[in-house]
């Protein structure tokens, strides 16, 4: 199976690192392309990984079974107006941008394609992300496997109806982003406590490890891990009555909210 991805950012490099790790396929069937093959993101790629680079996204996409678009939704149109000679009918193509439907993603190559559209998370990059996807009806079976094998090589993959991949973003796409907010201030408080910063923030971040692994593994609801911690008269029920007098809840839900309405607009 050859791959190419356009574009190669974070979320690009983390995709690549994830599929040669597991062994999806090997170095020499990835071409990833950038404006120019001396990008140095481009170099560093090739020298870790020895994939090919190129700075040609005609070059890229020619005769690959996948294409990966990994560019800012902005250059979407001018990247698939670039590429679209070289799409074949048997060509996947994995979108990894909000707000691009699949209806708008036909419309743009000009012909019928098999699209897969995603929406994956930065924590890809050390292996644990979460991607939402969709598919449209040129799909095959033999092409699920392709993208579930991909996308599940950096991370955990699941399938959606389209009408919820905004959800997804506000649900994974964008939600590190608060949790690391929730890091970083809980990290400070530890650290006016007498803490080191370093110490601090390993103290936390394990603490958010360890306590989605038990959301994910024990089955159980997050009120009832709540619950568990919280012991009559002690010390962390102080600290939820706080954080429910603050709006913690409220606070958190509307940022979701926020984020789908955002994407909904793009």
């Amino acid at each position: 199976m050859k791959i190419a991805f356009i574009g190669a950012g974070n979320m690009a490099g983390a995709m690549i690192h994830g599929i040669i790790r597991n062994n999806v396929v090997s170095p020499k069937e990835v071409t990833v392309s950038a404006h120019s093959v001396e990008s140095p993101r481009l170099i560093s790629l090739k020298e870790e990984l020895g994939i090919n680079i190129t700075g040609d996204n005609r070059e890229a996409a020619d005769g690959k079974d996948v294409i990966v678009l990994a560019v800012k939704p902005v250059m979407y149109e001018t990247v698939i107006q670039e590429i679209r000679s070289q799409v074949s009918p048997e060509t996947i193509i994995i979108s990894v941008a909000p707000g691009k439907s699949l209806a708008w993603l036909q419309e743009n190559f000009r012909k019928d394609v098999r699209i897969v559209r995603t929406m994956p998370n930065t924590p890809a990059m050390v292996g644990e992300g979460m991607t939402g996807f969709c598919v449209n009806a040129n799909i095959t079976s033999e092409d699920m496997d392709k993208v579930k094998a991909i996308l599940n090589a950096f991370g955990v993959a699941r399938m959606v109806p389209e009408n919820l991949m905004d959800a997804v973003v506000g649900a994974s796409g964008s939600s590190p982003a608060f949790v690391f907010m929730l890091i970083e201030a809980m990290g400070d408080a530890c650290v006016k406590a007498g803490i080191k910063r370093e110490d601090a923030y390993t103290f936390v971040a394990q603490a958010v490890l360890g306590s989605a692994k038990m959301v994910l593994e024990t089955g159980k609801h997050p009120a009832e891990l709540k619950d568990m911690v919280c012991s009559p008269g002690g010390t962390t029920i102080e600290g939820v009555m706080a954080l429910e007098a603050a709006g913690f809840r409220s606070a958190i839900q509307e940022a979701i909210e926020v984020t789908i309405d955002k994407c909904k607009r793009v």
